[in-house]
């Protein structure tokens, strides 16, 4: 997404913006452990995973990759689910969206973050994502 739009990922081995992380949101806190141990299993263990809590909302993109690793672990989280990557290929994020789908996970949003995106709230970035997905939905 660029300027609040979406954009197809292509193939490649570039690092596209961030450092590295990943965002979990809504996710019920019994799914925690499960999403790390998903995360290992698929090769992507050594990223830092921050579950984004309720209280978190307001909080940008920016500032919450820079919590502490497994901040908000087990704590419940009223946001659409959704994953946010940060500093991944797009070949990675490639895999993991398979394996996602091949493990026959709850559909969810997925975002990777940009120079833009990263000030934004986390709350702006979920809402924009679902306007995106109902968008799609259209004929």
């Amino acid at each position: 997404m660029e300027d609040g739009t979406f954009e197809k990922v292509e193939q490649s081995e570039e690092r596209m913006y961030g450092p590295k992380g990943i965002l979990v949101c809504g996710y019920p806190p019994a799914e925690h452990k499960f999403f790390l141990l998903f995360m290992e299993r698929a090769g992507f263990d050594d990223r830092p995973v921050v579950f984004v809590r309720t209280d978190d909302a307001s909080k940008s993109l920016k500032e919450l990759l820079s919590l502490p690793v497994a901040w908000g672990a087990e704590e419940l989280s009223h946001m659409p689910r959704a994953l946010i990557l940060s500093g991944f290929t797009p070949n990675e994020l490639h895999k993991i969206m398979s394996a996602y789908r091949w493990a026959e996970l709850p559909r969810q949003l997925w975002a990777t973050v940009t120079p833009v995106s990263e000030n934004w709230t986390v709350e702006q970035l979920l809402e924009e994502l679902q306007k995106e997905r109902e968008a799609l939905k259209q004929p």
